[in-house]
């Protein structure tokens, strides 16, 4: 019974060799020295981990070497729409003010060339734009028609055959500018990037038993009232890996089965859900136990998809968690209460768990031990049985030698 129990502690044995010194004694300076130096490294280590994902969702990849950078011209509007806003709102300002200079400039090189300025005071002439004296009024005449603003001051002439062209490309391309650029800002007001920021994922991860199997569970909620449509789950174990031929391969990406066979990766984020992965023989934990998921490195990426309600745009959250940050012999705190007419969720409880009685071996070796119990619980019910039987015969056995002794003493007795 005491290797049973054992197995569920939450808190390690302490081997006799281990235990407590007596208060008497005092730790010696190497023992505390090497104990300092052994919290420094640990400390050194924990401090260089890198995180592949931030836990705002961030990916921490950076692309060098990039040679074939024409690449980002051919799509020149997703290159804008990606760009910093400082960088667009530039973008956006130089595209106008480069266009109204543009037009600005052959307005008055026309007006030049046809001695327009040449001839202000002449009531007789009649110019390629009325009231336009010089390259600053050029220029304004260039917003007015690029704007379609049309004060009335400068106006066009029907004498000017060149000054109608160049009309008429000026309000194509200002068009173009136009659509182009304000398509830009509003596909970028409109991304769906900061409706994640209200979909929230639990700073830990936990391990513990659900239905006697070991399973990995992490909680996401969402903050908005306006649901996530058609969300989806899925999670990726990032972790270096070294095939048999000797191949090296950093950063390997392995699935992480939250459900995608039973249909439990869709869902309907109305309140928190604890997301679960059994931790079965097809998954990537299937052999660690609690000692070894201190040790070893890994990331485990959780992401969340769906649609806006709101909008119809597609949303990703991402969030990542780091071995110090899966908790084994956890279980999340319940924060869905049933109120008056409604139900309330309790995001104060959203991050907090609790400790349970879980197995610190790895779900491989619970699987045995319960294979082994099982099998010995199948085999002993026969024996069982068959020493039931035995006594069932021994009995009869004995009943019929103690009847015949009983009638032997009858029958000498009569004679």
């Amino acid at each position: 019974m005491a290797k049973e129990n054992s197995g569920f502690s939450t808190i390690p044995e302490t081997p006799v060799s281990e235990a407590k010194p007596p208060l008497c004694s005092r730790p010696s300076k190497a023992s505390a020295r090497l104990r300092r130096d052994n919290e420094r490294e640990k400390a050194e280590k924990k401090k260089r981990r890198q995180r592949y994902v931030e836990k705002g969702g961030k990916c921490n990849v950076q692309h060098g070497n990039v040679r074939e950078t024409y690449r980002y011209l051919t799509d020149i509007f997703t290159t804008l729409v990606d760009l910093k806003w400082r960088f667009s709102l530039l973008v956006f300002t130089l595209a106008y003010a480069i266009t109204w200079l543009f037009f600005g400039l052959i307005w008055w090189f026309i007006a030049y060339c046809r001695g327009d300025l040449d001839h202000l005071e002449d009531h007789t002439w009649t110019p390629c734009v009325n009231n336009l004296n010089g390259f600053v009024s050029a220029f304004l005449f260039s917003i007015e028609t690029e704007t379609t603003i049309g004060y009335g001051h400068r106006v066009i002439t029907d004498k000017c055959p060149e000054g109608i062209i160049l009309l008429l490309l000026q309000a194509i391309l200002g068009s173009m500018v136009n659509a182009f650029m304000v398509g830009c800002m509003f596909v970028k007001i409109s991304q769906p990037n900061k409706r994640a920021e209200t979909l929230v994922f639990s700073s830990h991860a936990v391990v513990s038993l659900r239905d006697d199997h070991l399973c990995l569970m992490f909680r996401v909620g969402d903050l908005r009232s306006s649901h996530i449509v058609e969300a989806s789950i899925r999670a990726k174990l990032i972790k270096s890996k070294q095939t048999q031929e000797g191949e090296f391969i950093p950063l390997n990406q392995t699935d992480i089965n939250v459900g995608f066979e039973t249909g439990d990766d869709r869902l309907f984020l109305v309140s928190p859900l604890i997301i679960s992965h059994e931790i079965n023989e097809h998954s990537p934990f299937w052999e660690v136990s609690r000692e070894q998921l201190a040790k070893d490195e890994f990331e485990i990426v959780v992401i969340l998809e769906g649609m806006v309600e709101a909008t119809g745009m597609t949303c990703q959250a991402r969030s990542s968690y780091l071995m110090d940050e899966v908790l084994w012999g956890h279980r999340f705190m319940s924060v869905l209460s049933l109120e008056d007419g409604f139900y309330e969720v309790d995001y104060n409880s959203f991050h907090q768990t609790f400790e349970v009685p879980t197995p610190s071996c790895s779900a491989k070796e619970l699987a045995e031990a319960t294979a082994r119990m099982d099998a010995h619980l199948y085999w002993s019910i026969p024996s069982r049985l068959d020493e039931k039987v035995e006594e069932g015969t021994e009995k009869e056995a004995g009943d019929k030698e103690r009847n015949g002794s009983l009638a032997n003493s009858e029958s000498e007795s009569k004679v």
